[in-house]
């Protein structure tokens, strides 16, 4: 498959690329200085909460993308949309997993991604509690930084050719009973190798490093996806929403190792 994009200039995407690292690098340190802290913690008004930390990181952010690329746009799930005088936009979701970091579970990240006229260019996901970092921009590959490795690893997704040798990774089974695709996703259940439930941003990066093979969830925002949609492409994987369609804005979201997504799909819908 084609990526849009991809024919875009390697020097301003490096560029972009090497803003979100700092941006992430200072994400971190907010993070990781409130772990295991009394928080200050709000419920808005769709039942989520947001830390003290989500809004300082997204500050921090807004005030560096002011600075290093000012006619860029910004859109962040704690501020809103901020618009640019350019046709690029930064997509920001400062702490992904947000109820994890407040109980203290170490699988949360800050997720950047750089859209231009529509189409997704860059994406950073930082994890500082697990020590990983993943990143790719269009025509570069994806990349991870990990524990005990000294330099940047390559990944990719896996060769898995089969729904009965295939990792099933979902956020809540019972959000996806309760949805239109309960039946088909009952059957995927009883036919890959195995399920597990690592929700949120690391679901797609297992996808993308050849760890898992399908990872699905639903009720979500552009913010959540939009890092790991250019990541999981750039490892050589596939994305859609639950219809098929390339579209991070559906509320809904799977990625695959490629080979296994028409069959997923077609499984999926079997009864509707």
């Amino acid at each position: 498959m084609t990526i849009p994009g991809t024919q875009h200039p390697d020097a301003e995407l490096d560029a972009w690329l090497g803003v979100a690292l700092d941006i992430a690098d200072a994400a971190d340190a907010i993070s990781m200085g409130a772990l295991h802290r009394q928080l200050e913690i709000h419920a808005k008004d769709d039942g989520s909460f947001v830390t003290e930390a989500d809004q300082a990181i997204e500050r921090h952010t807004r005030e560096l993308l002011g600075q290093r690329l000012p006619t860029h746009g910004v859109l962040g799930e704690e501020y809103g949309e901020a618009p640019s005088t350019a046709d690029v936009r930064w997509i920001v979701d400062p702490i992904d997993g947000t109820h994890n970091f407040m109980r203290g579970v170490p699988v949360f990240a800050t997720l950047l991604a750089a859209e231009r006229a529509g189409e997704l260019l860059v994406g950073v996901v930082s994890a500082p509690a697990l020590g990983r970092r993943w990143w790719a921009r269009r025509g570069g590959g994806a990349w991870v930084t990990e524990p005990g490795a000294p330099e940047p690893r390559r990944v990719h997704v896996s060769d898995r050719s089969t729904i009965a040798e295939a990792q099933l990774i979902y956020r809540s089974i019972l959000d996806m009973r309760s949805s239109p695709y309960a039946t088909g996703f009952e059957s995927l259940l009883t036919s890959v190798w195995r399920d597990r439930a690592f929700g949120d941003f690391w679901g797609y990066l297992l996808v993308a490093e050849g760890a898992a093979e399908l990872m699905m969830e639903r009720d979500l925002h552009v913010w959540d996806v939009a890092a790991p949609w250019v990541i999981v492409e750039e490892a050589g994987g596939r994305m859609t929403d639950l219809q098929g369609r390339r579209d991070w804005t559906s509320g809904d979201a799977f990625a695959s190792n490629g080979v296994l997504h028409d069959p997923v799909l077609a499984t999926l819908h079997a009864d509707r």
